[in-house]
C-alpha cells in the first residue's frame, strides 16, 4: 500500500527561488562563447563561457534534487527528465529542422556529411560522435553548422545521470551533505590531475602520422587527445562537480535563516574577484595556440588547472549572487542581462548555424559588419523561438499558444493559417526525406587533398630508401657481410615542397612531370629542415617551387637557412601566401625581399594573382584551391619556371 511521503519542516531550507543575478551570469557566458565563435582573436578564451554554464548547471541541478528530497522524502526521476526534457527538446528539434531546411537548399553538398551530426545531436552525444570521427572543435574546413552541440550532449548527459547519483547520496541522509561536497572537490580535481597528465605537450598535426604523441590509435582509427580530452564528459566534468558541490553547503535560502542573512554586501568582494578572474581566464587562455615557427600545441595552463580555475571563479560569482541582499546579484540582475541570461539557452543553439550559414566553413574569422548582421539574425530567431516554442511548451500553454495564432489568421484570411498548417506538416518530412537520401560527399578542401594523396611523396623517404639491407641469414666464420648498397641519390628536374594549399594542386603538377611534396600543417621551419636534409643525402634539382606560410609565421633566419640549402639550384619559384591571418603580411613582405639576395629566386605572387582569377578558384576560407584555382595556380607556377 503505497504511504504518503513525509513533508519535512527544513523543506524550505533547499527551496530554489528565482535569482537574477545568475541569469547575469549567466549573460556574460553565453556573450563570450559568441563573441569567440566569431573571431577567436577577438577573445581567445571565451569558450570557458562553456565552463561557467556547466559550473551553474551543477550547482541548480543539484539544488533542485536536494529541495525535492526534503519537500517529497523522495526523487521522481520520472518528473526530472520530463521537465529537462521540455526545457530542452522543442527548440532544438526545430533548430535541427530549420537547418536541414536550409542545407538542403544552400549547402547541399553538404547535406549527407550532416546525417550524422543530426542523429548525434537527438540523442545527445555529440561529443562521442566529434571524437570519433575527427570533427573537434578546432578542425576546420567542413560546414558543420552543428559542431556547437557537444556541450549539450555533456550536460544532457550529466542529466540522465545525475538524479540517480543523488538518489544513492540523499537516502544516506542529508547531514553527510557537506561530506559528499568535499568528495566532490576531491573528484575534480583528480580529473584536473588525470588530464593535466593526458595532455599532449608536443607539436599537433593533422594526422597521427606526422605526430604520433598527439593522437590516441584504436584499431585503425586515430583519434585526437585534444578532442577526447576537451569534448569528453568523464575530462568535463569538473565544473558539473564543482556547481554540485556550492550546492550541498550553499543554498539560497538557508543563508537567509543563519548567521549570514543581513551580511549579503560582505559577500560582494567575492563576486568582483570571480569577474576579475573570470576575465583574465578568458583574455589568455586558449585551446591550442601556435608556438612561434614550431607548430601548434596544446595549452597547458588550460589543461593543467584552467578549466578549474574558471570552476571556482564561477563559485566565487555564484556565493555571491545566490544571497539575495547582495550588491552583485542586483548588478548582474539587471533587466538587459536577465533578458539575455533568459534566452541564453536559444541564443547559444542558433547562433552557431547562423554563423555557419554565413561563413560557410569553420576556421573562417567573421569580419565586424559581418558579425553584426549574423547577431541581429540570431537574436530575431532566438526571440521568436522563446516566445512561441519554449515558453509555451515550458508552460504548458502551447496548444493554446498556436490555436489563438491559428484563429486570428482565420479571422482575416484563411490562406495564411492554411499555408502555416501545410508547411507545418511538408517541412519536417521533405527536411527528414532529403537528409536521409543525401549522398555523404567530404568538404571540397578535403577533397582536393584525398586527391593529392596519390600523387604527392614524402622526398625524405624516398632518398633514404635507396639503402638496401642484406638478407637475415647466418654466415660463416669466413663468410664476410656483403656491404650496404645504396641507390644514387635522386635527381628532379622540378621538385615543389608545400603545404595543404599546394597539396590541393598536387595531381595537376604532377601530370606535368613535377615531383610534390606536400602536407597539411607543414610550417616554414619544416620546409628548410627537409631541403637541408635532401642537400646533406646529395639530392639535386634543376627547379625547386615552394609555398609555405600559410600556417604560421616564417622568420628571415628560416628563409635565409632555406634559400642556402638552394643555391646550386637553377631557379626557386617562391610564392607568397594568401589568407586572412595575422602573419600573412609579415611572411610575404619577406618573400618578396628575396631576389634582393638570391638571384635564383623567382616570386610568384600569388596573394595578388589570384585576384585575376574567373570562377570557383578558392573554396570559403579563401586559402585552399577549388576547381577552377587549380588549374590557374598550376599555369601560374608552370609559367614562372619558363616552361610555356
Amino acid at each position: 500500500m503505497p504511504t504518503t511521503p513525509t513533508v519535512h519542516k527544513s523543506a524550505s531550507v533547499s527551496r530554489v527561488p528565482y535569482l537574477p543575478g545568475i541569469d547575469g551570469l549567466r549573460a556574460l557566458a553565453v556573450v563570450a562563447v559568441i563573441v569567440y565563435h566569431a573571431n577567436s582573436s577577438w577573445l581567445p578564451g571565451g569558450f570557458l563561457g562553456v565552463e561557467v554554464f556547466f559550473v551553474i548547471s551543477g550547482y541548480l541541478i543539484t539544488l533542485l534534487l536536494v529541495a525535492e528530497h526534503e519537500r517529497t522524502g523522495a526523487l521522481s526521476l520520472r518528473d526530472f527528465w520530463i521537465r529537462r526534457a521540455r526545457r530542452l527538446l522543442p527548440a532544438l528539434l526545430v533548430m535541427l529542422l530549420l537547418l536541414t531546411f536550409w542545407t538542403t537548399f544552400f549547402e547541399k553538398d553538404a547535406l549527407g556529411a550532416l546525417r550524422g551530426d543530426v542523429v548525434a545531436g537527438l540523442f545527445y552525444v555529440s561529443n562521442w560522435f566529434q571524437v570519433w570521427v575527427g570533427a573537434g572543435y578546432t578542425a576546420v574546413n567542413d560546414f558543420a553548422p552543428l559542431r556547437h552541440l557537444w556541450s549539450l550532449a555533456v550536460e544532457e548527459q550529466f542529466y540522465l545521470v545525475w538524479p540517480l547519483v543523488m538518489m544513492l547520496i540523499l537516502r544516506q541522509g542529508r547531514r553527510r551533505l557537506p561530506r559528499v561536497a568535499m568528495w566532490f572537490l576531491l573528484i575534480s580535481l583528480t580529473i584536473v590531475i588525470v588530464v593535466g597528465v593526458l595532455m599532449p605537450t608536443g607539436r599537433i598535426g593533422a594526422d597521427c602520422v606526422g605526430t604520433p604523441d598527439a593522437y590516441w590509435t584504436i584499431g585503425e582509427r586515430c583519434v585526437s587527445k585534444i578532442d577526447v580530452l576537451y569534448l569528453s564528459t568523464p575530462s568535463r566534468a569538473t565544473g558539473l562537480l564543482l556547481g554540485a558541490a556550492m550546492a550541498l553547503v550553499w543554498r539560497p535560502y538557508a543563508l537567509l535563516r543563519g548567521p549570514m542573512r543581513k551580511k549579503g554586501t560582505l559577500l560582494d568582494p567575492f563576486a568582483l574577484s570571480g569577474l576579475l578572474l573570470l576575465g583574465y581566464l578568458i583574455w589568455n587562455l586558449h585551446i591550442t595556440e601556435l608556438v612561434g615557427e614550431e607548430g601548434t600545441y596544446a595549452d597547458p595552463w588550460l589543461f593543467r588547472g584552467g578549466f578549474f580555475l574558471t570552476g571556482l571563479a564561477t563559485l566565487l560569482i555564484i556565493a555571491a549572487v545566490a544571497h539575495t541582499k547582495s550588491l552583485s546579484g542586483v548588478v548582474l540582475g539587471n533587466p538587459v542581462f536577465r533578458a539575455i541570461g533568459e534566452r541564453s539557452y536559444g541564443l547559444y543553439l542558433y547562433h552557431w548555424p547562423i554563423f555557419q550559414a554565413l561563413r560557410h566553413e569553420t576556421g573562417i574569422p567573421l569580419k565586424v559588419h559581418e558579425f553584426v548582421g549574423a547577431m541581429a539574425v540570431t537574436a530575431l530567431v532566438t526571440e521568436i523561438s522563446f516566445r512561441f516554442i519554449e515558453l509555451p511548451i515550458r508552460e504548458r500553454r502551447f496548444r493554446a499558444t498556436w490555436a489563438a495564432i491559428f484563429r486570428r489568421g482565420s479571422r482575416n484570411s484563411r490562406i495564411p493559417a492554411v499555408v502555416m498548417a501545410s508547411a507545418l506538416i511538408a517541412l519536417p518530412v521533405f527536411a527528414g526525406v532529403s537528409l536521409v537520401t543525401a549522398e555523404n560527399k567530404p568538404n571540397a578542401v578535403q577533397a582536393s587533398l584525398d586527391e593529392g594523396d596519390g600523387v604527392v611523396v614524402d622526398s625524405l623517404e624516398e632518398v633514404t630508401s635507396g639503402t638496401t639491407n642484406p638478407p637475415a641469414v647466418s654466415l660463416a666464420p669466413d663468410e664476410t657481410a656483403p656491404p650496404d648498397t645504396k641507390a644514387p641519390a635522386p635527381h628532379y628536374e622540378v621538385f615543389a615542397l608545400g603545404d595543404s594549399v599546394m597539396k590541393g594542386a598536387a595531381v595537376a603538377l604532377a601530370e606535368l612531370g613535377v615531383v610534390v611534396d606536400a602536407a597539411q600543417d607543414r610550417q616554414g621551419k619544416m620546409g628548410a629542415d627537409i631541403f637541408q636534409q635532401l642537400k646533406d643525402l646529395g639530392a639535386t634539382m634543376d627547379s625547386a617551387v615552394i609555398h609555405l606560410g600559410t600556417n604560421g609565421p616564417m622568420s628571415q633566419e628560416t628563409l635565409d637557412r632555406m634559400m642556402s640549402s638552394l643555391t646550386e639550384v637553377r631557379t626557386v619559384v617562391i610564392l607568397t601566401g594568401k589568407a586572412r591571418r595575422e602573419w600573412t603580411a609579415s611572411n610575404n613582405e619577406k618573400i618578396r625581399a628575396l631576389p634582393t639576395r638570391y638571384p635564383n629566386v623567382i616570386v610568384l605572387d600569388w596573394e595578388r594573382e589570384a585576384e585575376s582569377c574567373v570562377g570557383a578558384c578558392l573554396t570559403q576560407d579563401g586559402i585552399h584551391l577549388d576547381k577552377d584555382g587549380r588549374p590557374f595556380y598550376v599555369q601560374l607556377i608552370w609559367k614562372a619556371l619558363g616552361k610555356s
